[in-house]
């Protein structure tokens, strides 16, 4: 029978009011932008939740399209365009493309209809689909008047190979100041395969971390990279793609981590850095998941910028 209708009905999710968990977030010794102080301070009007916490809204969703690949060969890749603070709700879709069926398009919105992100995800091989931040990096022109970033090269890598853990009752650092088990207590969408109590029933045996947690596991040691620009400056994200080629990653487990400076680019209002951190199992050395992370610096955040920037103008000169 010919189908009557060639349109594929968008996935929609519940409104949800995700949870603010990094009020007291600090690095250089400093609030970061999640704090409403600072983030009033740079003409914003409160703390913005961080972006990859939405990306629990889409797990069920992609989970319906793609079965458990999504947490095996799953690979979200999202432009942040509006802040959400605590107390706005926020929905998410999928858009299925008949033509591609391990391919679909995402956003989320607030209630308002205020766009919160788009995106695009998949399983299994990522090579050649039209990720969303591999089609931003393309369009990148080199940047011409660093100043916060200008110590930083394409190519640079991590000063260190990073090894992080994640346990139920791991205290995350001050990048990340909980614990998943504190996160499992507001997430949007709770799982029982992420579950102390019950994650034995997932299809792998264990535990598995929230993909929005995965961004927390490999952000949590950072700092030890050396990738970041001159200090004391403020950033938020303004892109990230999570893909897992080895997936899920498990709660309680050791994972090592390189990472590598992929583009640097700026804007009217900000610098920032594309940093691919690659994961591998800390025992076999294998492969299992990839974070590009845009991570977009305030230029009034920085304190000397104007007059490095002039400094900078004149040695160019």
């Amino acid at each position: 029978m010919t189908e009557p209708f060639t349109t594929v009905p968008a996935l929609c999710g519940p409104l949800r009011q995700p949870r603010q968990m990094l009020a007291d977030q600090r690095y250089d010794g400093h609030k970061s932008i999640h704090d409403d102080a600072m983030a009033e301070g740079l003409g914003l009007r409160a703390g913005p939740i961080e972006g990859p916490t939405h990306f629990s809204q889409f797990d069920p969703l992609l989970h319906q399209v793609f079965g458990k690949a999504w947490f095996e060969t799953g690979c979200i890749s999202a432009h942040y365009q509006n802040m959400v603070v605590e107390g706005e709700e926020v929905r998410a879709f999928v858009q299925p493309d008949p033509a591609q069926p391990h391919f679909v398009r995402i956003h989320a919105e607030k209630r308002d209809g205020t766009p919160v992100l788009t995106g695009t995800a998949s399983v299994g091989s990522a090579d050649g689909l039209p990720h969303e931040l591999a089609l931003r990096i393309a369009k990148l022109r080199p940047p011409t008047g660093l100043v916060i970033n200008r110590d930083l090269r394409v190519g640079q890598r991590g000063a260190v190979v990073e090894k992080v853990r994640m346990g139920f009752d791991t205290h995350m650092g001050d990048h990340y100041p909980f614990t998943l088990a504190d996160k499992l207590k507001v997430i949007t969408e709770p799982s029982p395969w992420y579950a102390r109590e019950s994650g034995a029933q997932s299809p792998w045996g264990r535990p598995i971390i929230p993909t929005e947690m995965i961004s927390v596991l490999l952000g949590s040691t950072s700092a030890q990279s050396g990738l970041s620009g001159r200090k004391p400056a403020v950033g938020l994200f303004a892109g990230q793609e999570i893909r897992l080629i080895n997936g899920p990653l498990f709660v309680d487990q050791e994972y090592e981590l390189e990472r590598e400076i992929i583009a640097l680019s700026e804007s009217a209002r900000t610098e920032s850095t594309w940093i691919r951190t690659r994961v591998f199992d800390a025992a076999s050395r294998v492969l299992v998941a990839e974070m590009i992370l845009n991570g977009a610096v305030m230029k009034a955040s920085y304190p000397a910028y104007e007059s490095e920037a002039r400094a900078l103008a004149g040695l160019k000169d």
